[in-house]
């Protein structure tokens, strides 16, 4: 054996002796004009392999003194004796950050907090001659230790914060750097960086006066270290360098800490563990680099900074991408450009007072940092680091291990239709306050648009060109696992768990056309989508209505009633009866029976005018116009309303079950609605202007010929009126089922069929067989909207002039209509050939049958000349009213024909037939009934 390995063995036997003989160790002050102390607060803890520090700074003196050859053996045992005399009672702190182990399978090597030894005094020889030392009693400084409570995060260290340096007793510092050799420096210097590379103060380099282990920014920013004066300016550069990579280590070591506390999310638990991973390679790499220490007589400072320069280089990526991450949360120094927006989360304290919930302090502070943005962050740094091997490799294995259980709620979501998000981290937001059982006063599809959102800040990069897939492949899965479609204890197999997995792209793809597919096959199928869609053309557009006249017909005595004093029940007893009755066409509709009457208390034209001129049916506040819809506000038209009949304020209410009601929703059936009772208007002032045709070819008054010319000529002008009003009734009826409704609903059964060509009489639209689906389910529904909308512009009801001039002519025809039974007893008074007669008398007894309630009129019973100036100017107010507003009508739709709606001129063209100048040919040609 060489001499320096006796050396070294004599001297590590030396040490052993002097720890355990309780001897009064003698230690010189060590920094006598220098007052530089770290912080520290610790307790005493047993020796480990780590702690060596005798025995390798010994071996190291010696291995100099080998190395060099200069020595004699005297010199040898001198320094061998300094090595012993110098080393004092150690106290190893835990890190500031994290006293615990906290590696990912809990086998990180312990620091020892304090090396609890008396050492022995010194030999009474030339070289204790040589440095004379004090001698010092018992140290008694006993430092504590105690476990701190447990925090969300569970690896978090338990263990206090250890004394730091500065507050040792002076009795404890070692000898002053200035008073070694270089070689001794650099063995000393050596054993401290092992311990800085840890996280602990060493007996040269401490704990820089501005870092306070207890303040967490401190911590998080990583501890900075400083070695005491009078190294040696060769150690001072690499020594320095060295430390950076133990500033590295405690700022991560506290970040893991940090951010694996529960308010941060699964994704930034991943990552952490991921950390974790890669500081065990770092642990190893210690100890190797103590092993050398001990064993290798040529190891160095400059072979430790050489070993460390690719693990430094790691440490700080993954530093620089955790300070990236603190300073996002607002845990070190503010991002300005995020500070800002303090309502973020607005959605999330809604949702939960909704819940019944309350707001916590702090609840309306920033978002964290978290989930997709953390990906998304990871995603920008590995396209940076491109150009550096090391660094990609690092962050695209912090990348893979972070997106686990980012895929994890991704392949549940994709292929269960479910959300498993704690944390709120996951790119799909769910709702959970707005449920299924709502959509029957869903008036805004909140169910289907709002229950399932994407969050935008949370889309990592290789999501944003999938995420709408991503979201409707869920939204379809949800519905149909509602529906009892999707078997959610089935473990999802052969999917990727990362986004590096080249079946990545593939498994979102496929999984939306597999959810499309299953949601269009429940819908068209399972759920006989276009029977419905069928059925709700028969009862509101008045396909095939041959019921509904006999409704009306049945009902008529009702509906003239104003619409708050009818009977609702009497109705519904009576459309029963109508749809079951035999040879029936709704006799054979399987859903008859989701029809139901009700009176809507707002008119048509006032809540059309509100929806076009304000909002729109579905614009910003769409609850606000659906409020007045339903309940109608405070106005100075409520005496308007409170004379509407009920065949104003008819409609039917169509009930479809889950999942038909997301097609089919309570915001379609509205505008089935508007388009009933716009029809049925028609409808009922058809009716009423035939009733006045009846009157002219049957009753007396209009039928006799007089002598006089000029009741005659009166008698023609309102024949011919009444027949232009019924023409522009019938000619706008046939425009807006034949031309409108008709041609539009076939193009609506084409798509949901998927064949360009349906049936003719618009009814089949069951998917041929063999036939490729390649609509998507939100297609479906767009289209039905899309065909409600079309129908709903191309029948003037979204525009507000067309309204307005269309609201005046049915006005006029209405009052012409209802005040023909005035004109007809008129008649009789005016033409003095009738008046007075027995036939013109019981005429008049039919219109009076009872003259205790209402009399008959005296001047109606004798012929009065002036009868029939008067009639004539009534007539030429109706005859003027109409001619203006229909010739404005005219006007309007060629122009709105030509700038808007191509349909309108169709209108115009048919509706010229009821033209001012048809009128005067008519009444020309002496034209009757």
């Amino acid at each position: 054996m060489s001499s320096s390995a006796n050396a070294r063995s004599a001297a590590y036997n030396e040490r052993r002796t002097a720890a355990t003989s309780g001897a009064k160790p003698r230690i010189t002050t060590a920094r006598a004009g220098t007052k530089e102390r770290p912080d520290s607060s610790g307790d005493v803890l047993p020796e480990d392999s780590a702690s060596n520090a005798p025995k390798r700074k010994n071996d190291s003196g010696l291995s100099e003194i080998h190395s060099w050859g200069r020595h004699t053996e005297s010199e040898t045992q001198r320094t061998r004796s300094q090595v012993v005399k110098r080393e004092s009672i150690r106290v190893r702190r835990a890190s500031p950050v994290d006293g615990s182990a906290e590696n990912s399978n809990g086998s990180r090597m312990k620091a020892t907090m304090v090396r609890k030894s008396e050492r022995a005094t010194s030999r009474t020889d030339d070289s204790a001659s040589a440095h004379p030392r004090k001698q010092e009693g018992p140290v008694l400084w006993k430092p504590q230790a105690s476990l701190i409570e447990h925090t969300t995060a569970p690896l978090a260290a338990r263990i206090s914060i250890p004394p730091l340096a500065s507050h040792f007793p002076e009795t404890l510092e070692p000898t002053p750097l200035k008073q070694l050799s270089p070689s001794l420096q650099e063995a000393a210097i050596l054993e401290d960086l092992l311990f800085a590379l840890m996280g602990f103060e060493g007996q040269y380099i401490h704990f820089s006066d501005s870092y306070n282990p207890s303040v967490e920014k401190d911590r998080l920013r990583g501890p900075s270290f400083q070695s005491l004066p009078g190294l040696d300016p060769s150690l001072r550069d690499l020594t320095a360098s060295v430390l950076k990579i133990a500033t590295y280590y405690g700022a991560i070591e506290a970040f893991v800490e940090v951010q694996s506390r529960d308010e941060f999310g699964a994704i930034n638990h991943a990552l952490c563990a991921s950390i974790r991973k890669v500081l065990k390679d770092y642990f190893v790499l210690i100890v190797q680099l103590e092993n050398q220490f001990i064993n290798n007589e040529a190891f160095s400072l400059h072979l430790m900074h050489l070993h460390t320069l690719p693990t430094s280089h790691l440490m700080f990526q993954i530093y620089t991408l955790a300070h990236d991450i603190l300073k996002k949360n607002s845990l070190l120094e503010e991002d300005l450009d995020e500070s800002v927006d303090g309502l973020d989360d607005v959605d999330n304290i809604l949702e939960q007072l909704r819940e019944g919930g309350e707001l916590a302090p702090g609840s309306m502070s920033k978002k964290t940092f978290k989930g997709g943005n953390v990906l998304r962050l990871l995603t920008e740094r590995l396209t940076f680091m491109s150009g550096d091997p090391a660094a990609r490799t690092l962050i695209q294995s912090l990348l893979r291990n972070a997106s686990r259980p980012y895929m994890t709620m991704l392949n549940e979501w994709l292929h269960h239709g479910g959300i498993r998000d704690p944390h709120g981290e996951f790119l799909i937001k769910e709702q959970k306050s707005i449920k299924r059982e709502k959509l029957e006063e869903d008036f805004t599809d909140e169910y289907w648009e709002k229950r399932y959102t994407i969050q935008d800040g949370e889309v990592p990069p290789q999501l944003e060109g999938v995420k709408d897939k991503v979201l409707l492949a869920g939204k379809y899965l949800n519905v149909v696992r509602e529906c009892g479609g999707v078997d959610v204890s089935k473990e999802v197999k052969d999917v990727p768990w990362s986004f590096d997995d080249p079946r990545f792209l593939d498994n979102v793809n496929g999984a939306y056309a597999h959810a499309n597919s299953s949601l269009l096959n429940l819908l068209l199928t399972t759920h006989a989508l276009p029977e419905r869609l069928r059925s709700l053309k028969h009862y509101f557009f008045l396909d095939r209505s041959d019921f509904f006249t006999y409704f009306l017909d049945l009902s008529a005595s009702e509906l003239r009633k104003p619409f708050r004093n009818v009977n609702v029940g009497k109705l519904q007893s009576l459309l029963d009866l109508v749809l079951r009755q035999p040879g029936s066409i709704a006799a054979q509709d399987p859903f008859k029976e989701d029809v139901r009457v009700q009176m809507n208390d707002v008119g048509l034209t006032k809540f059309l005018m509100g929806v076009v001129n304000v909002r729109g049916i579905e614009q910003d506040a769409p609850d606000e116009s659906l409020e007045k819809y339903r309940t109608p506000a405070i106005h100075s038209s409520m005496e308007e309303e409170s004379n509407m009949t009920g065949f104003e304020a008819l409609e039917f209410k169509f009930s479809v079950p889950f999942p038909l009601s997301l097609v089919i929703s309570s915001k379609t059936v509205l505008r089935y609605q508007i388009l009933f009772r716009y029809l049925l208007s028609m409808r009922h002032l058809e009716g009423l202007l035939v009733s006045s045709w009846e009157d002219h070819h049957k009753v007396l008054s209009w039928t006799h010929k007089g002598k006089d010319p000029k009741l005659e000529m009166w008698k023609r002008r309102a024949w011919t009126l009444r027949s232009r009003m019924l023409v522009f009734v019938q000619q706008f009826m046939y425009y807006c089922t034949a031309e409108v409704i008709e041609p539009n609903w076939r193009n609506l059964m084409a798509r949901v069929s998927g064949d360009d060509d349906c049936s003719k009489d618009g009814g089949s639209a069951t998917p041929r067989e063999g036939a490729k689906v390649t609509r998507t389910v939100d297609k479906l529904m767009e289209d039905h909207v899309d065909f409600l909308d079309t129908c709903l512009k191309e029948c003037m009801l979204m525009n507000s002039r067309l309204l307005r001039i269309h609201s005046k002519l049915t006005s006029v025809c209405t009052l012409f209509a209802t005040y023909t039974s005035r004109l007809t007893r008129d008649l009789l008074a005016a033409d003095a050939s009738l008046a007075g007669t027995p036939q013109a008398l019981a005429l008049l007894s039919a219109y009076y049958p009872n003259p205790k309630h209402r009399a008959m009129p005296e001047n109606l019973k004798t012929y009065d000349a002036e009868k029939l100036r008067g009639m004539n100017d009534l007539m030429g107010k109706y005859e003027h009213n109409f001619n203006h507003h229909l010739r404005i009508l005219l006007d309007a739709l060629d122009y709105y024909a030509a700038t808007e709606t191509v349909a309108l001129g169709r209108l115009c063209a048919q509706l010229s037939t009821a033209g001012e100048k048809r009128g005067r040919e008519r009444i020309a040609a002496g034209e009757g009934g």
